[in-house]
């Protein structure tokens, strides 16, 4: 009689494990585009501030 392949048993387990998360993932994504809302998923997302001409600095207040 043959031997039971453990490794491949438990293999299989995991990546049944793997695909039911990435189901789950993948409604909750769902769920979530469709609470915010069709107009944010057409708006891009906000841009980060413009380029500029050098590094920012930011001073120190004094404390007089």
């Amino acid at each position: 009689m043959a031997k039971p392949n453990y490794a491949f048993e438990k293999r299989q387990r995991e990546l049944a494990k793997k695909k039911k998360q990435d189901e789950k993932d993948a409604r909750k994504r769902e769920a979530r585009a469709a609470e915010t809302g069709p107009e944010s998923a057409a708006e891009p997302a906000p841009a980060a501030a413009p380029a500029q001409a050098g590094p920012r600095v930011h001073l120190r207040k004094s404390a007089e």
